[in-house]
C-alpha cells in the first residue's frame, strides 16, 4: 500500500502540478500578456480572461495526456510507458513479425508496460488453455492454467491480475501478469491491460490457429507413423502365417508323404521275397494316405489335424504315428489335454522328430515319452539310430527341421535340445514351462499304448 501510495501520490503530483502551471501559463500569457498589448494594465480584461479561460477548456484534455504520459515515464524510471507499449503493440501486429513469435512479444510488452513481475500469455488450443509465451522467459512463474468464469471473464487472485481475450463471443485466450510486492497497478496501467487484451483478439485467433494446425499437423504425422507401422505388422504377421503353413505342410502333410513313400518303395522291396508281407504293408498305406489327405485338407483351411483339436495330443501322437516304417512306443500315462497352442507345437515337434530318424538315422525303433510337473511340460523322442554331431545339425543345407522345431517352442516360450553322437543314437527334448494364463484345450485324457 505504502509503494502504490508513493507511487500513485508522484503521478498525481506530476499531473496536478502541471496542470496549475498550464493554467497559470494560459493566464499570464493571455491576460497579462495581452493586457500589456493592449494598454489596460490597470485591471484584467474581461474578454482577456474570456479568452484564457476557452484556451484552458480546449487545451486541458490534450495537456493531462501529455502530462499523464510524463509522469508515467517518470514512475517507471525510463521505461516503456503503457502508450509506448499500446503503439508498439500496433506495430508488432502489423509488421514483419512471425506468427509463432507474438505471444513473447505480447508477454515482453505486458511485462514492461506495467512493471509486472511477469506476464503470460494464455491460447486456447483444442478446447482448453495452453500456456503461449512467459516474459521474462526464465521468471519464476505460475504454470497452472487460469480459471475462466462461465461468462469467460478470468478469476483474478491476490496480487495477480488476468483478463480473458474475446473475439466473436469465442474465448480465445487470456492475459495474465503477478504484480511486483507493494507496487500494484495503476490506474493508467490497468487502462494498458484493458485496452492490451482489447487489441489482442484477432492475434490470439491467429496464433490459436496456427497452433490448432501445428497440433493437427502432429497427430496426422502420429497417425501416419502409426499406419506405416501397422502395416509393416501386417506385412509380418503375413510372413509368419506363409512360414506357419510352411512349417505345417513340412511337419506335418509331408512327413505323412514321406513315410508313405518309404513304405511303398519297402513294399517293392520284399515283393519278391515276401509277397504276403507286401500286401499287408500296401494295404496299410491306404490308411496312411487317408490320413495325409485329411491333413492336407486340413492345412488347405487353415486349421491343425482335426484329431489334435478335437481328441488331442497323445491320441493325434498315436494316429501320426501308426504308419510310421519303424516301430514308435509312446509312454503319456497322466498327461490330461494341455493348451492348444502347446499341444500344437509339441504335436509337430514330435512328428519331425519321428520322420527324422525314420529318414536319416537308420534306427530300428524310436521311443516317445510324453510327461509333465507343476513347472512344466515336456516330450522326449529317442531313437537308437546311428546319431549324429548335434553341432551340424542346423547348418545351411541341412534341412530345416531343428529350426522348425525351435520356431514352434520359441512361440510358446519353451526350448528345445537335441542329444546325440555317432554310433548312439539321439535324444530330442522339448520343453514348455506351465503358464498360468493358458487355458487347457479341453477335458483331461490319459493315454499310454504302443504303436508299430
Amino acid at each position: 500500500m505504502i509503494g502504490r501510495l508513493r507511487r500513485g501520490g508522484l503521478h498525481r503530483l506530476v499531473v496536478m502540478s502541471g496542470l496549475a502551471g498550464f493554467v497559470v501559463a494560459v493566464y499570464v500569457l493571455v491576460v497579462l500578456g495581452g493586457g500589456a498589448i493592449t494598454g489596460h494594465t490597470d485591471y484584467p480584461s474581461t474578454w482577456l480572461a474570456v479568452v484564457a479561460t476557452a484556451t484552458v477548456a480546449l487545451l486541458f484534455a490534450p495537456v493531462t495526456a501529455a502530462l499523464e504520459r510524463a509522469a508515467t515515464r517518470l514512475g517507471h524510471g525510463g521505461v516503456a510507458t503503457p502508450y509506448d507499449v499500446l503503439s508498439r503493440f500496433s506495430e508488432t501486429v502489423t509488421g514483419d513479425q512471425a506468427t509463432e513469435h507474438l505471444p513473447v512479444r505480447m508477454s515482453m510488452l505486458l511485462a514492461q508496460g506495467t512493471g509486472a513481475a511477469w506476464a503470460q500469455v494464455w491460447l486456447t488450443v483444442s478446447g482448453r488453455l495452453t500456456l503461449a509465451a512467459t516474459w521474462p522467459v526464465n521468471a519464476d512463474d505460475d504454470r497452472t492454467a487460469p480459471s475462466v468464469r462461465p461468462d469467460g471473464t478470468a478469476v483474478p487472485a491476490e496480487g495477480r491480475r488476468a483478463l480473458a481475450v474475446r473475439h466473436g463471443g469465442q474465448l480465445l485466450g487470456v492475459l495474465r501478469l503477478q504484480e511486483r510486492p507493494r507496487l500494484a497497478l495503476t490506474a493508467v496501467e490497468e487502462r494498458l491491460f484493458a485496452g492490451l487484451a482489447a487489441q489482442s483478439g484477432l492475434v490470439l485467433r491467429m496464433v490459436g490457429l496456427r497452433a490448432e494446425l501445428e497440433d493437427r499437423r502432429a497427430e496426422l504425422v502420429a497417425r501416419a507413423g502409426e499406419l506405416q507401422a501397422s502395416r509393416e505388422r501386417l506385412i509380418s504377421a503375413q510372413d509368419a502365417e506363409r512360414g506357419r503353413l510352411e512349417r505345417d505342410i513340412h511337419d506335418g502333410a509331408q512327413q505323412h508323404l514321406v513315410a508313405l513313400a518309404v513304405n511303398l518303395r519297402l513294399a517293392q522291396r520284399i515283393a519278391v521275397r515276401s509277397p504276403e508281407r507286401a500286401a499287408r504293408v500296401l494295404s496299410e498305406q491306404a490308411d496312411a494316405a487317408g490320413v495325409a489327405i485329411e491333413t492336407l485338407s486340413a492345412l488347405s483351411r487353415g486349421i491343425y489335424p482335426s484329431l489334435l483339436s478335437n481328441e488331442g495330443l497323445v491320441l493325434a501322437l498315436l494316429s501320426a504315428v501308426a504308419t510310421s516304417p519303424i516301430p514308435v512306443t509312446i509312454d503319456a500315462a497322466g498327461v490330461g489335454r494341455l493348451p492348444a497352442p502347446v499341444e500344437v507345437a509339441l504335436y509337430f515337434c514330435c512328428t519331425e522328430a519321428v520322420q527324422n530318424a525314420a529318414k536319416h538315422s537308420g534306427a530300428h525303433s524310436v521311443s516317445v515319452r510324453l510327461g509333465a510337473d507343476q513347472e512344466r511340460w515336456f516330450l522326449t523322442i529317442k531313437d537308437d539310430g546311428s546319431g549324429f554331431d548335434p553341432a551340424t545339425a542346423g547348418a545351411v543345407g541341412t534341412g530345416t527341421g531343428l529350426v522348425n522345431m525351435r520356431d514352434r517352442l520359441d512361440a510358446v516360450g519353451g526350448t528345445l535340445t537335441v542329444g546325440s553322437r555317432y554310433g548312439s543314437g539321439a535324444t530330442v527334448t522339448a520343453v514348455v514351462p506351465r503358464n498360468q494364463d493358458r487355458e487347457p484345450a479341453r477335458a483331461p485324457t490319459a493315454v499310454a499304448r504302443q504303436a508299430g
